[in-house]
């Protein structure tokens, strides 16, 4: 039988970086450590700090009477052998109730029970670490701040609970089963309200993004680099920075471009924050994996608001899937700090991100029958190397390339990181893209086929597999990291070609 333990953990520079080198599955991951399945019944959570797995421990070894709390069968230095559930998490499972069940609501207050009369101080368990088993028996996991955090009051909880519309039916039930509990959260949150001003974000967290303190009542709705994203109100969210000079870049964009329709209306500006509008509505990333194809309604979108950009004086000229919010009003971008700082003429993350969705070449032929002119700009080895990610092929173009960077890895290593993203800016003569069109139908088919496939799959399957999306979303990344090193490389090697060249002609 294979050995867990030659599995390690080990901090990274935004995330966890894991060496697996047995067959178990990657399931989960966290800022503490990563969880792995080893059979149907146990899993495996191997920490990178091993004092937070005895703190864990401790906590796993106190609520084993509890009947919410997962089975402990081994601990160990770094890890800890636990029950496995493949079963949806409580936010998964309610996503579509309009009204908080009110047997789902008994059993969450006898889980806070369990853990206050336990001795716990953290009173608080949010959606995604409460699994929903066959019987709609409650399971929580993660409790490595058990003991450490003081939550009297679920907020965590509460906080998730009002981001999908069902805080309000949830405090109804309490109220009616245990008034006493009710009073105590209601008195709580009277002496405790807190003024989004106060909130203070730090410039970076162990993840690599901001730094925001957990016990924040108002709910969190995005955390990233720049800044936290709280909701105030119905309407209404505030962007609180980590750094000073973030808040002056984005607001001097949101503020001047307050006329463009993709831009999110702004209600106040302060020094540390901005109050915008709450934009309702999924992120385009999510809306296109539930897609088989890419309409060319959604193309014109895209394009109209990337030429939009172009127009009016943006130099980052870029729209990742995850920032593109589907609002009643049609497109929001968000999270524009560089949109007048960084020099980008080519919307290099939109194709990667169009890429991995397999729709890249359905947009660019859109894009050469829309604007022909954007598209002959656009054509060149970026565009080719994505079109080429989408079918997991490689140019010999570029393998051309990347073999002339190896053997000019010294020269290359000393170019200045802070280049622009543009690899070549004396286009190429010829149409790369040639012949993409004749192949459009069959990839097309060849896309309804692999749906057709993945449903057929799940349908032998039975219940989802949980176990493996954060493999697949760990191999994504790390091809990810791949393609944009290979990419930054490409540019470095071209400006030493065309210095090359230069100097040549001189």
């Amino acid at each position: 039988m294979e050995d867990f333990t030659s599995i390690t953990v080990s901090k990274g520079e935004k995330m966890l970086e894991i060496h697996n080198p047995t067959s178990f599955p990657l399931i989960g991951m966290g800022s503490q450590g990563a969880v792995f399945k080893l059979s149907e019944e146990k899993c495996v959570k191997i920490y990178e700090d091993p004092v937070q797995a005895e703190m864990e421990g401790e906590a796993l070894k106190a609520g084993q009477h509890l009947p919410f709390m997962p089975k402990l069968y081994e601990t160990g230095q770094n890890y800890i052998v636990m029950e496995y559930f493949n079963a949806p998490n409580l936010k998964e499972y309610l996503k579509n109730c309009m009204f908080m069940p009110e047997n789902i609501a008994r059993k969450l207050l006898d889980i806070l029970d369990g853990l206050k009369s336990a001795g716990f101080t953290m009173i608080d368990a949010p959606l995604r670490h409460i699994f929903v088993m066959e019987n709609e028996e409650l399971k929580v996991v993660d409790h490595v701040n058990g003991f450490k955090r003081n939550h009297p009051v679920p907020l965590k909880l509460l906080r998730d609970l009002k981001i999908i519309l069902l805080k309000e039916s949830f405090l109804m039930h309490v109220k009616k089963l245990d008034p006493v509990t009710y009073t105590e959260w209601d008195d709580f949150f009277n002496k405790n309200q807190m003024d989004f001003r106060d909130i203070v974000v730090g410039s970076k967290g162990p993840d690599g993004g901001v730094k925001v303190d957990s016990a924040i009542s108002l709910p969190l709705i995005g955390k990233g680099h720049q800044g936290a994203v709280y909701r105030i109100a119905e309407d209404k969210c505030v962007k609180i920075y980590g750094k000073l000079n973030h808040a002056k870049e984005e607001q001097n964009v949101l503020l001047s471009s307050q006329n463009l329709p993709f831009i999110p209306k702004v209600f106040e500006t302060q020094p540390n924050y901005t109050v915008m509008e709450y934009l309702l509505g999924p992120d385009l990333n999510s809306f296109l994996k539930k897609q088989r194809f890419l309409s060319i309604e959604i193309s014109k979108k895209l394009l109209d608001m990337l030429v939009t950009m172009k127009n009016n004086g943006f130099k980052q000229i870029d729209a990742p899937l995850r920032h593109i919010i589907i609002t009643k009003d049609g497109f929001k971008l968000i999270d524009h700090v560089y949109s007048f700082q960084r020099e980008q003429s080519k919307p290099l993350e939109l194709f990667e991100n169009l890429s991995e969705r397999k729709f890249l070449s359905d947009f660019i032929d859109h894009v050469k029958e829309l604007d022909p002119k954007l598209y002959s700009d656009w054509n060149g080895p970026e565009l080719e190397f994505f079109l080429a990610q989408e079918t997991e092929e490689q140019p010999e173009t570029l393998k051309q390339d990347q073999s002339s960077i190896l053997s000019n890895k010294k020269t290359a290593g000393k170019a200045s990181e802070g280049a622009s993203r543009e690899f070549i800016k004396n286009k190429p003569k010829g149409n790369t893209m040639s012949g993409e069109k004749d192949n459009s139908k069959k990839k097309a088919k060849n896309k309804t086929k692999q749906s057709l496939n993945k449903t057929e799959g799940k349908k032998k399957d039975g219940v989802a597999n949980t176990t493996s999306e954060p493999a697949e979303t760990d191999r994504k990344n790390r091809r990810r990291n791949n393609v944009r090193q290979l990419l930054k490389a490409a540019m470095v090697m071209n400006d030493i070609m065309n210095d090359h060249n230069n100097n040549n002609s001189k």
